[in-house]
């Protein structure tokens, strides 16, 4: 079975946030075991990078602003080639409002961009939830994504 952890830095505080999590947590749990890492923000980007670092596990997937812009069909795609390949865990990596240390996105194997504009890390957490949920009915044919 298919494994994702979406690992974020920073807390959740507002309710509207958290439910959406827990209903895409919901969602995905259809198709994959999922967990929600949360994270400290810390003094240092180095130091949230380690922390990061320790908790990856399997394909290691950040969002980045330079990273790769993907439309929702690519995104899924990945998960349905990297599955093909074996990989059958991802890391899916939210750093916090001052980025992701460069020796993650160095580490990464798949760097992405879900837009040009930038998203609040708290509200970037629910979109990645969103697009992984999108993602598994695209490919499990399952009629969400128009």
């Amino acid at each position: 079975m298919m494994k994702i952890n979406i690992i974020a830095v920073g807390k959740l505080k507002e309710k509207y946030l958290t439910d959406a999590i827990k209903e895409y947590t919901k969602r995905i749990s259809r198709f994959a075991k999922i967990e929600i890492i949360e994270l400290n923000e810390e003094k240092t980007l180095e130091i949230e990078g380690d922390n990061i670092l320790n908790k990856a596990k399997g394909c290691l997937i950040v969002f980045d602003l330079k990273g790769k812009l993907v439309t929702s069909l690519e995104y899924a795609d990945i998960f349905e080639s990297r599955m093909v390949q074996g990989q059958s865990e991802f890391s899916l990596v939210i750093g916090s409002s001052e980025g992701l240390a460069k020796k993650v996105v160095d580490k990464a194997d798949i760097a992405l961009c879900f837009g040009l504009v930038t998203y609040p890390h708290q509200l970037m957490r629910v979109i990645v939830a969103e697009q992984t949920y999108r993602a598994m009915t695209i490919n499990n044919h399952i009629t969400y994504h128009k």
